[in-house]
């Protein structure tokens, strides 16, 4: 295994979930090693225990790490940080550390051209994170950003402690935080308006609740976007580059498949073309987008330093 070249999008993709998982062989039991004991949603993964780990994505989101403590260091120091950082979301993630050393034929199976690297496994179906061994800070927005699409998508699932409760029996689904249940039980049932009212209606209780903050923001996301024709969008963009509406409307289309950057691109060029009126409605349309990011993701950081360039 070597450093190759990772083809993927350059932002955090989701929108791929709800499609259906690929075949599962038969489940064993979960296995973990004392190197990941102490923590309560880590686990150090071998072969019998793999396809166990998959199948609680069906409830929960899991995280795959891939690292070689000999070959690549600071893939070792990913993976410990990215233990304390799933610990802090208090079930969110499970997290499978895979020493590709000791497992290597898991590393095969998944076809892992390179290390370090992070997979998300949502609904058994596994797509590509992180491949740099980030400072644990970006980590922590990085997890942050994904909770906060997954909670807009009406996933809020979150694993039980390991350390404190026996795992589900066959049949029995895991916990999911009731404070996301209504949001989750409206996207579920194609009520995105109702969905909106139910975050907001979180963040109005507790207006420091990220995660709500975040999954209003793509809800309203999904809200603006739905039963839009994508292909027609991008052709009336393309044939009214100055038009507000049509830009702003691309920009929604991709941020909710992931692609951030290009939205931030769009829209602050939109700001740099137009002038009064035209130019504050970009202006605070991508101000929503940034929010609905986090304002400490590093895309953010750049967004709004282009930002200030085009408005000033």
């Amino acid at each position: 295994m070597t450093q190759q070249p990772f083809s993927r999008p350059g932002a955090i993709d989701l929108s791929g979930l709800g499609q259906p998982a690929p075949p599962r062989a038969a489940a064993s039991a979960p296995a973990g090693t004392p190197s990941a004991a102490g923590s309560s949603y880590s686990v150090q993964v071998d072969e019998p225990g793999f396809q166990a780990l998959l199948e609680q994505s069906m409830t929960a989101p899991v995280l795959l790490a891939f690292y070689s403590r000999t070959r690549m260091p600071e893939s070792g120091q990913l993976a410990d940080d990215l233990v304390t950082v799933v610990e802090e979301h208090e079930g969110r993630y499970l997290l499978g550390l895979v020493d590709v050393d000791a497992v290597p034929q898991i590393a095969q199976a998944m076809q892992i051209p390179s290390i370090p690297l992070v997979v998300a496994v949502v609904d058994g179906r596994p797509m590509p994170l992180l491949q740099d061994a980030l400072p644990i800070e970006e980590l922590r927005t990085a997890l942050t950003q994904v909770g906060q699409q997954l909670t807009a998508q009406g996933i809020a699932g979150r694993h039980q402690p390991r350390s404190s409760a026996a795992p589900a029996a066959e049949g029995e689904e895991e916990t999911v935080d009731p404070r996301y249940a209504p949001a989750q039980d409206a996207l579920v049932a194609g009520d995105i308006d109702g969905a909106v009212a139910e975050y907001q209606k979180l963040l109005d209780a507790n207006p420091a609740d990220a995660e709500a903050a975040g999954g209003l923001a793509m809800a309203k996301v999904m809200q603006r976007t739905q039963g839009v024709d994508l292909a027609a969008a991008r052709a009336a963009a393309a044939e009214q580059p100055d038009d507000v509406d049509a830009q702003t409307m691309v920009a929604d289309l991709d941020m909710l498949g992931g692609h951030v950057e290009d939205a931030f691109t769009r829209l602050v060029n939109l700001v740099a073309r137009t002038a009064d009126a035209d130019r504050t409605k970009a202006r605070d349309h991508l101000l929503g987008l940034f929010a609905a990011v986090g304002n400490d993701d590093p895309r953010v950081l750049a967004g709004r330093r282009n930002l200030a360039s085009a408005l000033f």
